[in-house]
């Protein structure tokens, strides 16, 4: 029996949606990835009301990364941004930036954007076995959580890899089931057993190059203890920075930061570098590649970022003389250029 033409018509589009991948991992990125280091450490990490550590003033205020709006209104940014993956900071088990990892993952499931972490504790080889199988356990089966060949990804920072003797007791700890991605050392690239991949993790330099791996970017950095910045924020430069590393044409393309407000290094949009696309003047030279603002642009998500909770810029008068208690007594992370 045929099948009325309008019927045709109607049952087409139908099995085309059902021949489409349902599982977002099917939609992940693939190489080159941008992704921005993220932080979801606040209010913990802002100091007190009458000194806070920043030298800077968030266009959405000093917020709390457990409120879900704030978290959505992020990921609009750093999709209008090309960003497709945040690497979030992670503290170990049970710590205020591990609670709020199934936040991150839950908003981004109506999105294409996803998750990793970044490995902050230092380097325990029984500890690191044990939280390897605590983020597969909680994490790495998120459709959202971002895999490369079939592997759920980790970024590991210097504190926790240092070595090659380091490099080799995570690869026998990770028995093959992460894609690890370690910070780089001196000599790395003479280690007898090589992660999946490499990157730097330096913002007191605008750009760093790992041939091959990684490709990173800084728009500055001023850590609040310092009386001036290390690295002056300059959008001129910046602007050669993002078409640089678009250039670059590697497989990780890595923006130190997108939020990490106490050494000075976020894109966020601030209090002092608006822009009337409402998303900074930052996060527009991302979104066109650097290739000049895009003035009104909007969100690919079609969000609108929302007000700032606070309408004046906070006077920063003298240096911060000691980090706060409140920053969970962690050592920053100032590297030599």
């Amino acid at each position: 029996m045929k099948i009325p033409a309008l019927l045709t018509i109607l049952i087409l589009p139908l099995s085309l949606l059902a021949a489409r991948p349902t599982n977002a991992q099917a939609a992940a990125p693939t190489f080159p990835i941008r992704a921005a280091f993220y932080y979801p450490w606040f209010p913990e990490t802002w100091g007190p009301v009458s000194n806070r550590y920043t030298h800077y003033t968030p266009t959405l205020g000093y917020y709390n990364s457990s409120d879900a709006a704030t978290i959505d209104d992020h990921i609009a940014r750093m999709e209008y941004a090309g960003i497709n993956v945040g690497i979030a900071s992670w503290w170990g088990q049970g710590s205020k930036t591990d609670q709020r990892i199934s936040l991150l993952l839950a908003e981004a499931h109506s999105r294409n954007f996803y998750w990793t972490l970044y490995y902050e504790p230092a380097l325990s080889s029984t500890q690191v076995a044990l939280d390897l199988t605590y983020i597969a356990t909680h994490y790495g089966s998120d459709p959202n959580f971002l895999h490369v060949n079939g592997k759920p990804v980790l970024f590991i920072y210097t504190r926790a890899v240092k070595s090659c003797t380091d490099v080799a007791t995570w690869e026998t700890a990770n028995a093959g089931q992460f894609y690890l991605d370690p910070q780089v050392f001196a000599g790395y690239r003479l280690c007898s057993v090589q992660p999946a991949s490499w990157h730097q993790y330096a913002p007191t330099s605008a750009e760093d190059k790992q041939t091959g791996y990684s490709f990173s970017i800084s728009p500055g950095f001023w850590l609040a203890t310092d009386a001036a910045p290390r690295l002056v924020r300059d959008p001129s430069r910046w602007r050669l920075n993002v078409q640089d590393m678009v250039a670059s044409g590697a497989p990780w393309q890595l923006v130190t930061t997108f939020n990490e407000w106490g050494e000075g290094t976020a894109v966020e949009d601030a209090v002092q570098w608006q822009s009337p696309s409402q998303y900074g003047v930052y996060l527009d030279e991302l979104s066109s590649n650097g290739h000049g603002l895009r003035g009104a642009a909007q969100s690919s998500a079609s969000v609108t970022p929302q007000s700032s909770s606070t309408g004046s810029t906070e006077a920063f008068t003298s240096v911060r003389l000691a980090i706060q208690s409140a920053l969970m007594h962690r050592a920053w992370r100032v590297l030599p250029r």
